[in-house]
């Protein structure tokens, strides 16, 4: 069974919960890899934030089912990012059966996207 997920952000409504609530948005919803992939880049914060949402939307949890950083977006130099679950969302992804999570993400100017494919 596949099982897919999506989520559109403006990258200024990201923009602007950093700078009203700084570190208390960055370290309750990105891990620390995260973080420092990002490097305070709007545009990059609000496409991971995205990729959380559509996975969260694939697995049918939503935001309550868990935990912002049990979903983490992983990028090697050079190679696609990666989707990497812990905790909840890991757990969640075993009893669903799923094997793979497959991610496209993208932003212009004013928008973040991101679609997962769950396997």
């Amino acid at each position: 069974m596949l099982l897919t997920g999506i989520d559109i952000i403006e990258i200024h409504r990201i923009k602007d919960v950093c700078i009203k609530y700084p570190e208390r948005f960055m370290k309750k919803v990105f891990t620390d890899q995260e973080i420092s992939y990002c490097r305070g880049r709007y545009p990059q914060i609000a496409a991971r934030f995205a990729s959380k949402e559509a996975v969260m939307k694939a697995l049918g949890t939503g935001i309550r089912g868990v935990p912002w950083k049990s979903i983490e977006v992983y990028r090697q130099r050079g190679k696609a990012p990666e989707i990497l679950l812990h905790g909840n969302a890991k757990n969640k992804a075993e009893e669903l059966g799923i094997k793979r999570i497959a991610l496209s993400i993208s932003h212009s100017r004013n928008y973040a996207v991101a679609t997962v494919v769950a396997e």
